[in-house]
């Protein structure tokens, strides 16, 4: 590198990390360093958003991180995929758009992150937006990153699972990103003239010609380097040569929610048990880093198919082959899209203000590699309690910043998680026996029709639970002494150093996770900056009144509990 000073630097080129450099940049005076570990993002198994589960699953693209062993999931080790390559996890994502529930929101002003309520961070999902169907009071029209839905639900098992939803007394909603999350609907996905909507192709390509961007990869950041409490700079090794870059003004880390929590630990900055058990010199101690791990379990739930209208006739390799090809040369057809085109949002039970429970509808029944589950036709719900109560960590284990941090999510320790898939498994078999689906419902394969008891559905879920790829939370935003950044996204007790992406979240909210990472960013940005902060909405947000006595709009109100 020519130059070793910038006045910021940016570690990890992410959901966040592009975004920020994109921003930072547009005034054409600020110089800007993003560094990220991984390289390109052009492969085709990236940007064609049909080959989804490929990035996820590959080292080139992806941290293959493992859990320790699970203690309430039968001491299985849970992948943890996180994107290594120009754009994150973004790249490498479902592409799922779900802002979360407004009341989301609320709770992280609520927690401590002041001025992080719903009306507050609206404008800024606007900001990052062009929505396929025009910009409104609630979603964006000029904003980079392209929204849609897909192929529009041409497959009618996505409609008839929309119909079922409005049979078993649930809502339906036009648009669960805009004033009503609740209810069944179309499902939105980042993709944009049929190619994945990264947020590399959405924010980072842009700025790259822009003489005061510059962006290294294949560059491990080692550490953050400190003058007493004030962040300088980086320690990073790329091609086997460490260097140090500073920073006029500011060091952002925007590593995600494992590698935020794991640099601050590598730099000293953490709770001092964690950091001295790895031969770490604490340099300053803040007890939250790594702290609060939260993630999104789910499982799926698979059902034969009546009628020969599915995806797993088109799974073998010859129409696998024709997909590919009209995707190369149109940028269009089942290529063009991530599958999940319906979905609902429910409330597990009466008492329970917004939605918890999440479903993602797929036309075909498969493994997570991407494989028939079995033959013939089927169709799976993905389904996860969205609400989690059960928290983890990010711990460092060791000074040298090429071994992994030790992650434990405890997914499921906390009884109301367990008591939330069992919800999931007994409202999903009502769901599912409405006389919408009874042209298309075979018998169910997964978890069976002999699990019943809570028993039962705790053993198969402990079993077959695996993580939707959502962590989180691991150096929350608030004011308390356990957070570790103020609302501000400043790092507690330090200067010129911040953490910017999914890791500042206080509590994980009703969805995927890109779209507030995102959003997280483009405000962070104007705070940044010094800029006024967008006006707050003032919108409206549709709710179900009788909430504390029912569990759905269309069954008879009765006493929650």
């Amino acid at each position: 590198m020519k130059e070793n000073r910038y006045d910021y630097i940016i570690v990890g080129a992410g959901s966040a990390g592009c975004v920020l450099a994109n921003r930072l940049t547009e005034d054409g005076r600020s110089r800007v360093l993003l560094l990220e570990t991984g390289g390109s993002d052009k492969s085709i198994f990236i940007q064609m958003p049909t080959a989804l589960s490929i990035p996820m699953n590959t080292k080139k693209y992806a941290w293959q991180f493992e859990t320790e062993p699970e203690p309430y999931l039968d001491n299985r080790r849970m992948h943890c995929p996180r994107g290594k390559v120009l754009g994150g996890s973004s790249s490498i994502n479902g592409m799922v758009y779900v802002r979360g529930h407004a009341r989301d929101f609320d709770e992280w002003d609520a927690e401590g992150a002041t001025g992080w309520d719903y009306q507050h961070v609206l404008p800024y999902f606007k900001k990052a937006e062009t929505w396929a169907f025009g910009g409104d009071d609630y979603r964006g029209g000029s904003g980079p990153l392209g929204v849609n839905n897909g192929n529009g639900m041409k497959n009618p098992l996505y409609k008839a699972f929309i119909r079922a939803g409005a049979d078993s007394g649930y809502l339906e909603t036009e648009d669960y990103n805009g004033a009503q999350q609740e209810g069944f609907g179309a499902m939105h996905m980042t993709v944009k003239n049929g190619r994945r909507a990264s947020t590399a192709n959405a924010y980072l390509r842009p700025a790259m010609n822009r003489h005061n961007l510059t962006v290294v990869t294949h560059a491990l950041v080692h550490k953050v380097l400190l003058e007493d409490k004030t962040a300088t700079g980086v320690r990073f090794e790329q091609g086997g040569k460490v260097q140090e870059v500073h920073a006029r003004e500011e060091v952002i880390l925007s590593a995600g929610s494992i590698g935020s929590p794991h640099l601050l630990q590598l730099s000293g900055i953490g709770r001092r048990e964690v950091l001295e058990n790895a031969g770490i010199e604490v340099r300053h101690e803040l007890p939250g880093v790594g702290e609060n791990l939260q993630d999104h379990l789910e499982f799926y739930f698979q059902f034969r198919c009546k009628q020969p209208v599915s995806l797993n006739r088109r799974l073998d390799w010859w129409n696998k082959l024709k997909i590919g090809v009209r995707w190369i040369l149109r940028k269009d057809g089942l290529g063009a899209t991530n599958h999940f085109e319906s979905c609902g949002f429910i409330r597990s039970k009466a008492g329970v203000e917004w939605p918890d429970l999440q479903y993602h509808f797929l036309p075909a029944a498969m493994r997570y590699d991407g494989r028939e589950a079995f033959d013939g036709d089927g169709f799976q719900l993905h389904v996860g309690h969205n609400k989690p109560k059960s928290r983890g960590f990010v711990h460092v284990q060791s000074a040298d910043p090429t071994q992994p941090p030790r992650i434990r999510f405890n997914y499921l320790q906390h009884e109301a998680d367990r008591e939330g898939f069992r919800d999931c498994v007994r409202r999903t078999r009502e769901l599912i026996s409405q006389p919408a689906m009874d042209e298309y419902r075979g018998a169910e394969i997964q978890p069976g029709e002999h699990i019943q008891s809570d028993e039962e559905i705790d053993t198969f879920v402990r079993q077959a639970v695996e993580s939707a790829y959502h962590p989180s939370c691991s150096c929350r935003m608030g004011t308390d002494d356990k957070a570790v950044v103020d609302p501000r996204t400043r790092v507690h007790g330090l200067k010129n150093l911040r953490v910017v992406d999914s890791s500042i979240f206080p509590t994980i909210p009703n969805g995927n996770l890109n779209a507030p990472t995102i959003m997280v960013a483009e405000r962070a940005a104007d705070l940044i900056r010094g800029r006024e902060p967008l006006q707050p909405a003032g919108v409206p947000v549709v709710m179900d009144e009788q909430w504390q006595s029912r569990q759905r709009p269309g069954e008879p109100e009765r006493a929650s509990g």
